[in-house]
């Protein structure tokens, strides 16, 4: 009997024991846990004031260098569609000759379709029908012919004869941020500085600028307002946003300060991009009206208010509006059925139709709403 409880005694001890062991070894594990996760912290002391890990550190390089990748490919791709834009065929070098960038024609285009249609400012290709010169990335220049040109919202489209050429991806310039980071794609001083990139970030929209030339006043409204720097020669390239995709044509610089460049949206000729790519021809239709919205109504009478729709100031004789019976001062709200804030709304929906469509009006008259039927004709 004392046998068998001497034997059980030594069980119990034997359990016990392997318990304690079993339990130091975890506590030990733990320790040494500890340990190591207090060397592997980086402290505030030791960088720059923050708790950070140093695995996220690494994490945070590898981040930075692929996002820097990422960049350095979208604007290689970019490029390849942006080409310089010359009146003059041989123009040389521009800063280190006597001739200025003026004088030479110097600027930027956009190439928007594979048949060799490429977009830029009307200001650098000049009117419809006349001629420049377009320099393509491998160096060769073509004869250019002007297809379509709007000196109102300053953009143009040159043909060249051309195929299977590298188009840019446009994107959606209604859908831009202010912060958001940009890029401007140019040859801002001549072509020994061709396709120069710089970088900023958006500064503000829907910005209207006024501009005083020979006495006589215009206007440039919905631009993109960017910190990106721009100059003369950069007129006519793509601002491009951190996806690769074209939202708008640099066109403007603020002269008297620095970091004010504007942008005009992309969004405004999409149509017609759309047309010559897919007819190879633009039929373009007219309201015949010069309307402002609200944001340029303080330029001209700071006394007239409206909350909506745009003002018309003046309707063109023989037009579509005059025959429609629209007059000055009537504020048109919508266009079948469709909002109007700004004159782009108006401009944009009138580059979907063809001469001779009707479009449905709704129109406010002496603080009294109406409808009116207006076919359009052909510009």
């Amino acid at each position: 009997m004392n046998d068998y409880y001497k034997q059980d005694r030594k069980k119990k001890l034997k359990r016990d024991l392997k318990k304690v062991v079993i339990f130091l070894f975890v506590f030990l594990i733990l320790i040494l846990s500890y340990i190591l996760y207090e060397k592997t912290q980086v402290t505030e002391s030791n960088l720059s004031g923050k708790n950070v890990t140093v695995e996220r550190t690494m994490q945070t390089i590898e981040e930075v260098e692929k996002n820097n990748k990422t960049v350095t490919e979208m604007i290689a791709e970019v490029n390849d569609s942006v080409v310089g834009i010359s009146k003059v065929k041989n123009s040389g070098s521009s800063i280190f000759s006597d001739e200025n960038i003026a004088s030479l024609g110097l600027g930027t285009g956009l190439i928007v379709g594979e048949n060799g249609y490429i977009l830029t400012n009307a200001h650098v290709s000049g009117e419809k029908y006349s001629k420049c010169y377009v320099t393509l990335v491998d160096g060769k220049t073509y004869d250019g012919s002007v297809v379509w040109s709007n000196t109102d919202i300053d953009m143009a489209i040159v043909k060249i004869n051309q195929k299977n050429l590298q188009t840019a991806t446009l994107g959606d310039s209604d859908d831009i941020r202010v912060g958001e980071t940009v890029y401007a794609i140019g040859n801002p001083i001549g072509y020994e500085f061709q396709r120069t990139v710089t970088s900023g970030i958006i500064s503000a929209v829907n910005r209207t600028i006024k501009f005083e030339e020979e006495g006589e006043e215009s206007y440039m409204e919905d631009l993109i307002q960017t910190d990106a720097t721009i100059n003369p020669g950069n007129s006519g390239g793509p601002l491009v946003n951190s996806n690769g995709q074209v939202i708008g044509i640099n066109g403007v610089k603020i002269t008297s300060a620095e970091g004010i460049s504007f942008a005009i949206p992309i969004n405004s000729v999409k149509a017609v991009i759309d047309s010559f790519n897919t007819n190879e021809k633009f039929d373009e239709a007219s309201l015949g009206v010069f309307a402002f919205d609200k944001n340029v109504l303080g330029y001209i009478n700071e006394n007239l208010k409206f909350s909506e729709g745009i003002y018309i100031a003046r309707v063109n004789i023989n037009s579509a509006a005059s025959e429609a019976g629209l007059k000055q001062g009537d504020i048109i709200l919508t266009i079948d059925g469709n909002k109007l804030e700004r004159m782009c709304d108006l401009r944009c929906y009138i580059y979907t139709k063809k001469p001779g469509d009707t479009v449905t009006l709704r129109i406010q008259r002496n603080n009294k709403e109406m409808e009116i039927l207006a076919s359009l004709k052909r510009k």
